[in-house]
């Protein structure tokens, strides 16, 4: 991957972990799936339609956590790896 690309890597990475530790986003999701499940559980049997797009909001909102938490993943691997790059870099400067 080239250096730009890391460094977009990493910055979107710290930009997801700062929004995973935000007080406030976990809370909107929290009530999110709260209120959709509560929805869900008073529908009358018959009402499966309703039921499957209250049970799809719900995974939306997994999903939505779950591509935050792959976004910082990945900044912590662009991290790693411009580490790695700046190591070899100064050892092939030793070199000279």
């Amino acid at each position: 991957m080239s250096e730009d690309k890391l460094n977009a890597a990493m910055v979107r990475g710290s930009r997801a972990q700062e929004l995973l530790r935000s007080e406030l986003l976990q809370e909107c999701f929290a009530q999110l799936e709260a209120d959709y499940i509560a929805a869900w559980k008073t529908l009358p049997a018959l009402a499966t339609d309703a039921a499957e797009r209250l049970r799809v909001a719900v995974n939306v909102v997994g999903k939505v956590r779950d591509h935050l938490v792959k976004v910082a993943n990945d900044g912590k691997l662009a991290i790693a790896e411009i580490e790695m790059l700046a190591k070899a870099d100064a050892a092939r400067k030793g070199q000279k």
